[in-house]
Formats: C-alpha cells, sequence, structure tokens
C-alpha cells in the first residue's frame, strides 16, 4: 500500500481537526454565554493551551505520515503502528492535543459553549477509541498493539516513556 500524499494529509486535517477547532468554534460561540470575569489571566493561559496543544497536535501528525505512513483520518490509517514521541506516553496524544486547543480557546474566549463541545469531543472520543478504533488497532498490529495498549494509558501520560521490548 502507498504512503498517503501530503495533499491527503491535508485534506484530512481540513476535514478532522480544523473543522473541530475553527469552524465549530466560530459557529458556536455566543458572546453572552461566559463562564467566568473576563481577565487578561484568562486570555494568556489560553493562548500558551492552545498553542501547547497545537504543537502536540501537529508532532503527533507528523509521526503518522512519517513513521505510521498514514493520516489521522481513519480512512486512511496508518500502516505501521505508532509508538513513539508523544505515543511513549498515551495512546491518544492526538486527540489530547485537540483537545488543549479547545480548552484554550475556552479559556481565550471565555466560552461555555466551547467548554462543552471540548467535553463532548472527549466523551465521544473515548467511546469510539473503545469501542471502534482500539478492536482495529488490535485486528491490524496483533500483540504489538495488545503489549502497547496494555502499558500505556489512553489519555493520562505515563511518567517514563514506553519502551517496546
Amino acid at each position: 500500500m502507498r504512503e498517503p500524499s501530503l495533499l491527503k494529509h491535508f485534506r484530512d486535517i481540513l476535514i478532522l481537526p480544523f473543522t473541530m477547532t475553527v469552524i465549530l468554534p466560530l459557529l458556536i460561540h455566543d458572546p453572552d454565554k461566559t463562564i467566568f470575569p473576563a481577565s487578561p489571566l484568562f486570555l494568556v493561559t489560553g493562548v500558551i493551551v492552545a498553542i501547547a496543544g497545537l504543537i502536540l497536535f501537529s508532532c503527533t501528525v507528523y509521526l503518522f505520515r512519517i513513521k505510521g505512513k498514514g493520516t489521522l483520518a481513519p480512512w486512511t490509517p496508518t500502516q505501521r503502528l505508532v509508538i513513539s514521541g508523544p505515543y511513549r506516553y498515551c495512546r491518544n496524544p492526538m486527540i489530547s492535543g485537540v483537545f488543549f486547543i479547545l480548552a484554550g480557546e475556552t479559556l481565550f474566549f471565555n466560552s461555555l459553549n466551547i467548554l462543552i463541545e471540548a467535553i463532548l469531543f472527549l466523551v465521544v472520543n473515548t467511546l469510539y477509541f473503545k469501542w471502534k478504533e482500539e478492536p482495529d488497532l488490535f485486528k491490524r498490529f496483533g500483540e504489538d498493539y495488545r503489549k502497547y495498549k496494555t502499558a500505556v494509558p489512553r489519555w493520562i501520560p505515563r511518567m517514563r516513556p514506553y519502551r517496546d521490548s
């Protein structure tokens, strides 16, 4: 199977995370539905959290392209199991990155609606991973994935990096 083109990577980024972190927040943000009193501290913290999320997300997309030979989209899955970089600490750092972007936007825009989106995003992805993606990964990568899944938590990072023995 051929490695997906750069164009397919951009397409999949536009369809999935760009929609979740840019288009949907723009559509649902309501300046009248705030969470806390306005403060420059929340603005700065929001920017820092969102940038950290963007860096984490970008790193994982790069690893999917270089190591996994696939994209982030389920219709163009990786051909190899990716267990390097942030994947040595938790199984879903790409989703964590998107969640941090949404959390940063929540703080920056002081938006109750974006907070609700972020929580729903995490819940839906947890269910999707548990019932769809993890069984598919086991079918594709077998015992290597089972060992990885047993050793590396889904969301809360390990303190020490996973090393495949």
